[in-house]
């Protein structure tokens, strides 16, 4: 296994955005995109390579699944994306197919990579991709609520006019409608939120929290109902991941991973702040809830596995 390759499954606008970012990180030194439209593919890497003379080595090509016998990482974007006025989860059954016919392909071939599930419902399929390759948890999980927390830290620093990278807050549980957000333990730059919000001059911090975290929710509905589509925040929040992989950095961040003990919960993906390095998932950090969001969270888990039963798994 070769941790500086990479293959991206599904070349829609989702993959394909993911490869461009990955191709401008410097993260690899191999990209192989695979597509059920092989032209596609083709289409993807061709265009991709025309960047290298402005970027950092990379070679990008279209192949198999034989061929992913030695790559590190393996993204896995493919599926039916979410359409207007549909939620993640009415994408499951369409994508658990789809998985069907993935995971034991990968495994076919490679038993040795990491499994970074992107596609939607990302916990519900972490799951599936989990009992189908028959690996160990810390080496499957999903993007989870990474971009979910990102757009939190960005509307808060928004909010506050404070860069958003100072802003420390998570979103946590499914990616989805039952997400919720972490405000117990949030904090600018390790004030607690409630006073760095007083000193801005905003008060009514109830009303304001369920404002921004109601945003959060519906961002992607919004954004897929102006241009059709999300994939710019997804490709950026999986970069970030697999850069805490390929570097060992040990980044904490909430990835969909198996929580069995944690959190009251077992036998369920769902995203909670994780240890990201070397190993993948090498610890779940069990972080401050208060008890109306520690009650949340099991409500969030109880939504999932609901759907994991509903498909039989």
């Amino acid at each position: 296994m070769d941790i500086r390759k990479v293959a991206v499954i599904g070349c829609g606008m989702v993959g394909s955005t993911t490869a461009f970012a990955l191709m401008e990180s410097g993260l690899f030194t191999d990209m192989l995109l695979i597509d059920v439209n092989r032209d596609r593919a083709v289409g993807e890497a061709m265009d991709l390579s025309h960047c290298l003379p402005f970027t950092r080595p990379v070679e990008i090509r279209a192949g198999d699944y034989k061929d992913i016998s030695d790559c590190g990482i393996i993204i896995i974007t493919a599926g039916v994306g979410q359409k207007q006025g549909e939620t993640r989860m009415d994408c499951i059954h369409n994508n658990v197919k789809v998985f069907k016919s993935i995971v034991p392909q990968i495994v076919k071939y490679n038993t040795d990579a990491f499994i970074l599930v992107v596609s939607n419902p990302v916990d519900v399929l972490s799951y599936v991709t989990y009992k189908l390759s028959g690996l160990p948890a810390q080496k499957v999980f999903g993007s989870g609520t990474v971009l979910d927390s990102a757009r939190l830290k960005f509307l808060v620093g928004r909010r506050l006019n404070v860069d958003p990278r100072s802003v420390h807050a998570f979103v946590i549980g499914e990616h989805g409608d039952s997400e919720l957000a972490v405000w117990s333990s949030a904090n600018v730059s390790g004030i607690e939120l409630d006073k760095y919000c007083a000193h801005c001059g905003y008060v009514s911090h109830a009303e304001n929290r369920k404002k921004l975290a109601d945003d959060v929710k519906n961002s992607a509905y919004e954004i897929i109902a102006r241009k059709g589509a999300t994939y710019y925040g997804i490709a950026a929040a999986t970069t970030h991941i697999c850069e805490s992989i390929v570097r060992d950095e040990h980044s904490i961040m909430p990835v969909s991973t198996l929580v069995n003990g944690h959190y009251g919960l077992n036998d369920v993906y769902i995203s909670v702040p994780s240890l990201i390095g070397a190993h993948g998932v090498e610890d779940i950090i069990d972080i401050h809830l208060s008890p109306e969001e520690a009650d949340a969270l099991i409500d969030s888990a109880a939504t999932l596995k609901h759907a994991i039963k509903e498909i039989g798994m």
